[in-house]
């Protein structure tokens, strides 16, 4: 038997959660106003399929949402919680590479930049993840960017009303019917030859844009960041 029994219904209990998830954020933001800000001048660059999204672990739902059926590669957690939000993206189109930008996060940035190189397909990353510290850019995807020449997009969302979970990453669920918002932040490129300098200054570039684009979506609703 290629499968057990055991493996067989676990398998089956993934796919459950995954379409039952699917269903549930497709509920979420069908009733729900969204609005985006800072896309217009990045239309070009996201039409090339030449580039990586970065959002951070927090505030994944809304945008893998806003971005379905785009088939992008997307680098997703060995964890439990990760399985459950590779389920959901693959509903959605789009293809998960299993792995971190943290711990062996060289291997994983190999493997997505392979999807990304051979298919033709922008890639997306949640650079704070899988556990942490929240809002601090790990390694990996500046090593993808710089490996692939691809420019990082920095994106995230936030809603009126919400949820805001008491997990590490402060996960923040829109309520069905909330009018929401999705800002797009200045690509930050890393140059193929660039040295450990370079790298540190690319590291706190995006970190800075990615936090001053998550404050903008928040504070446009009087939330201040978790």
């Amino acid at each position: 038997m290629l499968f057990s029994k055991d493996q067989s219904n676990l398998g089956l209990k993934w796919r459950l959660i995954g379409r039952a998830g699917k269903i549930l954020i497709d509920l979420i933001f069908a009733v729900s106003k969204i609005e985006i800000r800072g896309r217009t001048r990045i239309e070009g660059l996201i039409a090339s399929k030449r580039y990586i999204f970065a959002f951070w672990h927090g505030r994944i739902l809304l945008i893998s949402y806003a971005h379905k059926g785009w088939d992008a590669a997307i680098l997703v957690s060995n964890s439990a919680d990760g399985e459950i939000i590779a389920q959901i993206l693959q509903r959605q189109g789009h293809t998960t590479v299993r792995g971190s930008t943290g711990k062996g996060g060289m291997r994983a940035a190999a493997n997505i930049l392979r999807q990304m190189r051979i298919n033709r397909k922008g890639g997306g990353v949640v650079p704070d993840g899988p556990q942490g510290p929240r809002y601090k850019v790990q390694p990996g995807i500046i090593y993808l960017s710089q490996k692939c020449g691809y420019p990082i997009i920095p994106v995230s969302y936030s809603a009126k009303h919400c949820l805001i979970f008491k997990s590490w990453d402060r996960f923040l669920l829109p309520l069905p019917g909330s009018q929401c918002l999705i800002v797009y932040g200045e690509p930050v490129s890393v140059p193929h030859n660039a040295k450990a300098d370079q790298i540190e200054i690319c590291t706190k570039r995006l970190e800075d844009e990615l936090m001053r684009i998550t404050v903008e979506a928040d504070s446009y609703f009087g939330h201040a960041i978790p």
